[in-house]
């Protein structure tokens, strides 16, 4: 059964099943047809996330164990919901305390059975598996290792000791071991297990192995059998060595349940259409709401501002496609340099192995190797040794890439390595061994560099319009034309109409309504330029012009975080902000003097809750309230309304303002019995209770038509129907629009002459052909009509709260 909404929630010890369970008859009054679950699977105890699984044969028992989940589908269904799992097919927690496949591999090294269950490649490290989880160097850090019984002490670690060298001196054991303890920094350059992105905590799983994917799925499979489960959400597709085949085997097994995957696409970049899913998770969506409501021209004006006011060196924050080219540098030399000496090592040995490939130096297949990794320009290719390669694929590595990778070597004929990676990166050099092996890790690999480079990296560093800093998104190019949306749309209702769509996860960086505040910015570049110089007279110094100009667009974007609660709030997310641009500190080599003033500046400056800053930031932001709210409303109503499943993350039924992880991921609060809806909820309540009354409109058979605004302020309504019957209308860059003097006759042409009714607001109706805007919009900025009446009443009809 294909959803008609869902609506994620972040299980963990402070919100496990019960507590779920209790939210069920409130979760249901919404409208949504299934509750999206986080991991359930058991997890490293106490984490807050879930994706850290140790044992995928049991439900989490910090979570209510097996039992409290099918409680909770048992109450879900009661009220007429269903459940859809997050599961995690790519890693497990390499803590081996707690997980037990991992355990017995470092006991019994490559004989282990279930040494088929990771990615580690036994050749480097001496045969042994590194482990960086010393504080120090072992020299250093001996005196804190002790032998207990069959197990090897580090503080709270333990580590299973090899048959037969319990005995041994301390020296002899360390070395008799399937495995060596080091220092965690040796993890950049020597670690030797494939990981997640750059988490050394999180180990890959080969689920490419039929026996691991039976055994990793085995209990998932049971409780979709069970009728339990009834949708999948596939985390990090990416990093799986086949995801095409990985899923056509998931839907086999699972029935061919609702199943989307968190496949970020970059551009215009297309699903792969032959993945046996519904389609993504939706960061593509995301993108394509967001640039809905930004103004190109104000963007590009806001650019200039930012580097007048921020300076930022062109490959450091100044100019998109230099800060991305510049992070990809950055890391696949440091945070990825194990990665790119594995397939280094694979290349050379294939080379050798291969008369026709031989003489190739492996510093030309390393620097071949990172010249091609830093030019994909997306996630990844998808091909498989010795098998077709798209033309997608082959776009990945282009000869463009291939020219510009080759400008590295000062010998042409050197520089023919790069076609031998290229070759063997799109599989075209056959398969098997360890052909099949780079082709595999070259494409995790370069899914890896482009999370990390872009994601984590660029996305910090390039700061102009910080609302168009989110997975998927291009802040090269922050808006999105109405013309480009509706196409993109209309696609995915031809080849995608049950995809999933976000506005909001738990993985975004600025919830929609905080992006909703700061993308209102585009439209006042001007404005906004001036009050950053006035803020930096007032305010204490900041350590460096790109944090100040990101804060104070942060600080905008937050101005409603209750009172107290600016600086515990900002402060963390403003200082992972600086440690991930890695400018002038880091995760792992941290600047205590620079954080320190970073921090100091934040809580008298951004995160000020009095004082003559705050004074200027509530001022600047009352101003911009009316079109914030324009902005927040429209793009909520265009998110539940367009092709695709929409997804609700926890809270943002109503006015949601967080900041990045941990800020979003807090335990679910629903709202206490007696307080009203706020305007959001209202609109997504009756939003919502229409899908879910309608399927024949909104579901995979419903159609989507762009309808067409005529007047001097036509680029400000953005307006479709959904199968003939329901019409969405929201305003576009309102304060652009009062500026130029509103509306001025402008009409929306309607698909016919029928009466239509507003169900935003019950009793009010449209007949004729067209309508103005100034009356479409004159109870507020958006506008969802129905031609079939009141089915999906809003705040007073009889499809309100239970």
């Amino acid at each position: 059964m294909t959803p008609s909404a869902t609506y994620r929630l972040q299980l963990q010890p402070e919100f496990p099943f019960s507590a779920a369970e209790d939210a069920v008859p409130y979760l249901a009054s919404l409208g949504v047809s299934h509750l999206h679950l986080s991991p359930v699977l058991e997890a490293v105890p106490g984490s807050r996330h879930g994706y850290d699984v140790v044992d995928h044969s049991r439900v989490r028992a910090e979570l209510g164990g097996e039992e409290g989940l099918r409680r909770l589908a048992r109450t879900a269904r009661e009220h007429g919901l269903g459940l859809v799992l997050d599961i995690v097919p790519n890693h497990m927690a390499a803590d081996p305390r707690h997980n037990h496949a991992l355990r017995e591999v470092l006991r019994e090294g490559p004989a282990s059975p279930y040494a088929r269950w990771f990615d580690i490649d036994w050749s480097a490290g001496d045969g042994r598996i590194l482990l960086p989880v010393l504080a120090g160097r072992i020299g250093e850090e001996t005196d804190r290792l002790r032998v207990d019984g069959e197990v090897l002490r580090y503080g709270e670690q333990e580590f299973p000791l090899r048959d037969g060298t319990a005995h041994l001196d301390l020296p002899e054991l360390l070395d008799a071991q399937h495995y060596r303890l080091g220092w965690w920094r040796l993890a950049r350059t020597e670690l030797n297990y494939r990981r997640f992105f750059t988490i050394s905590e999180l180990i890959g799983v080969r689920v490419e192995d039929p026996d691991v994917f039976a055994a990793s799925h085995a209990k998932i499979l049971e409780l979709v059998r069970d009728g339990v489960v009834d949708g999948l959400r596939i985390d990090h597709p990416d990093g799986l060595a086949d995801p095409a085949r990985y899923l056509e085997q998931l839907s086999a097994a699972s029935g061919g349940v609702w199943t989307v995957v968190e496949k970020i696409l970059t551009g215009s970049e297309p699903l792969p259409a032959g993945w046996a899913v519904a389609g993504t998770t939706g960061y593509d969506a995301l993108h394509r709401i967001d640039g809905l409501f930004v103004d190109p021209v104000g963007a590009t004006e806001l650019l200039g501002g930012y580097r007048e006011s921020a300076a930022p060196a062109g490959d450091r924050g100044g100019y998109w496609t230099a800060t991305v080219r510049r992070a990809a540098y950055r890391v696949v030399t440091h945070e990825l340099a194990a990665e790119t000496e594995h397939l280094t090592r694979l290349a050379s040995r294939i080379c050798a192995e291969d008369p026709a490939l031989r003489d190739h130096a492996p510093w030309a297949l390393h620097t071949a190797v990172r010249e091609l990794l830093v030019r994909v320009p997306v996630y990844r290719p998808y091909v498989t040794a010795g098998g077709p390669c798209t033309e997608t694929a082959e776009a990945a590595l282009d000869p463009v890439a291939v020219s510009d990778a080759k400008a590295a070597f000062a010998v042409r004929e050197e520089a023919s390595a790069v076609d031998v990676v290229r070759e063997l990166a799109l599989g075209r050099l056959g398969g098997g061994g360890d052909r099949s092996a780079f082709c595999a890790r070259f494409a995790q690999t370069a899914s890896a560099l482009r999370a990390k480079a872009v994601e984590d990296t660029a996305y910090y560093r390039y700061v102009p319009l910080i609302s168009a800093n989110e997975v998927g998104g291009d802040p090269g190019r922050p808006a999105v034309a109405p013309e480009a949306f509706h196409t993109f749309c209309a696609r995915l209702a031809r080849d995608w109409p049950a995809t999933g769509t976000a506005l909001t996860t738990h993985d975004t960086k600025r919830s929609a309504d905080v992006r909703a505040g700061i993308a209102v910015l585009s439209q006042c570049p001007g404005p906004w330029t001036e009050l950053v110089a006035e803020l930096t007279r007032t305010a204490p110094a900041a350590p460096d012009p790109q944090l100040a100009w990101q804060a104070w667009q942060t600080a905008i974007g937050c101005v409603g975080f209750p009172p107290g609660e600016q600086a515990g709030r900002l402060e963390p997310a403003l200082l992972k902000a600086v440690r991930e641009s890695g400018l002038f500190t880091s995760w792992t080599e941290p600047d205590p003097v620079y954080e320190r003033v970073a921090t100091d500046f934040v809580a008298a400056g951004p995160a000020a809750g009095t004082g003559p800053v705050r004074a200027l930031l509530e001022r600047f932001a009352g101003t911009l309230a009316p079109h914030v709210r324009a902005n927040a409303l429209g793009a909520a109503l265009v998110h539940l309304t367009m092709p695709g499943v929409p997804d609700l993350y926890q809270g943002t039924e109503r006015e949601y303002l967080a900041l990045v992880d941990p800020d979003n991921r807090q335990p679910f609060r629903q709202p206490p019995d007696g307080v009203p809806d706020d305007e959001k909820s209202e609109l997504t309540g009756t939003a919502l209770r229409l899908r879910r009354e309608r399927p024949e409109v909104f579901g995979e058979s419903g159609t989507y038509a762009p309808l067409t605004a005529s007047g001097p302020a036509a680029a400000h309504l953005l307006a479709f129907c959904r199968s003939g019957e329901v019409v969405t209308a929201v305003t576009r860059l309102s304060l652009r629009l009062a500026e130029s003097g509103g509306w001025r006759g402008t009409e929306l042409a309607l698909p016919d002459e029928g009466a239509w009714h507003d169900l935003l607001t019950p009793g009010r109706k449209f007949t004729g052909g067209t309508v103005p805007a100034a009356e479409l919009f004159a109870e507020r900025p958006v506008a969802l009509l129905s031609r079939a009446g009141g089915s999906g009443a809003g705040p007073g009809g009889t499809a309100g709260r239970v």
